[in-house]
């Protein structure tokens, strides 16, 4: 899950809305699940929730409008203290080929009576991951790749595959030396789909292999990849 803080100003209050679980994987035939929208504080809030279609082209996130999955109710006014139920369903009649990618994306909207002069509230959005995989689909198969860009190094990961990875708490190393590293979550890589991410670097990097350490969701990831240098 990701989840943003979009605020300019002085902050007025602090965020309150919160969305469980922070990512849902459904295998065919199952087509539905729930999210729990919770609102943490003392005043009501009204919510918005959106599903968006999740590509990546080029290295780069994609979210499109798309009807072949909705949220019910798209919109909601949320008591004190309060956890309101959301459902997530795949309505397109077509079965799942491989994985499909969305994102459900749940804003709060911010209450124009309660604007202060000189002060904002925050905004909060979440954007949550949801997957719908056939069962019969092949697990992620990711090449990797790493090439110099100024102070960080690009890291580039092909998934040819039938389902996405999830890359986190990223290391490089050379002989046992770290020269870039990333913590949290770096990530996905789609099926089908080739990501690239900056890493920061730490120290000057040598010539020859390199080893990739991360966590992923089916475990931890160790793999020898090579600087391609153009």
């Amino acid at each position: 899950m990701a989840a943003f803080l979009l605020l300019s100003g002085q902050v007025g209050e602090a965020a309150s809305l919160r969305v469980s679980p922070t990512t849902v994987h459904l295998i065919a035939p199952d087509s539905a699940a729930t999210l729990d929208v919770s609102n943490e504080a003392g005043r009501p809030i009204n919510v918005q929730i959106r599903v968006f279609r999740w590509t990546q082209e080029g290295g780069v996130d994609r979210l499109e409008p798309t009807t072949d999955v909705v949220a019910s109710p798209p919109a909601a006014e949320l008591a004190a203290d309060a956890t309101y139920v959301v459902r997530v369903v795949r309505v397109a009649k077509a079965p799942v080929a491989k994985e499909e990618s969305y994102r459900v994306v749940v804003d709060e909207v911010p209450d124009p009576r309660r604007r202060q002069a000189g002060a904002v509230s925050l905004v909060v959005r979440h954007s949550i991951p949801v997957f719908f995989r056939d069962a019969d689909s092949s697990a992620a198969r990711v090449t990797w790749s790493l090439r110099p860009s100024g102070s960080s190094i690009v890291l580039v990961a092909r998934n040819e595959g039938q389902s996405h990875l999830r890359l986190s708490d990223i290391v490089l190393s050379q002989d046992g030396r770290q020269f870039a590293g990333y913590e949290g979550l770096l990530g996905y890589v789609l099926e089908g789909s080739t990501m690239e991410w900056p890493i920061p670097l730490s120290g000057a990097p040598a010539s020859g292999p390199v080893t990739l350490s991360a966590q992923t969701q089916a475990g931890p990831l160790n793999a020898n990849i090579s600087i391609v240098r153009r």
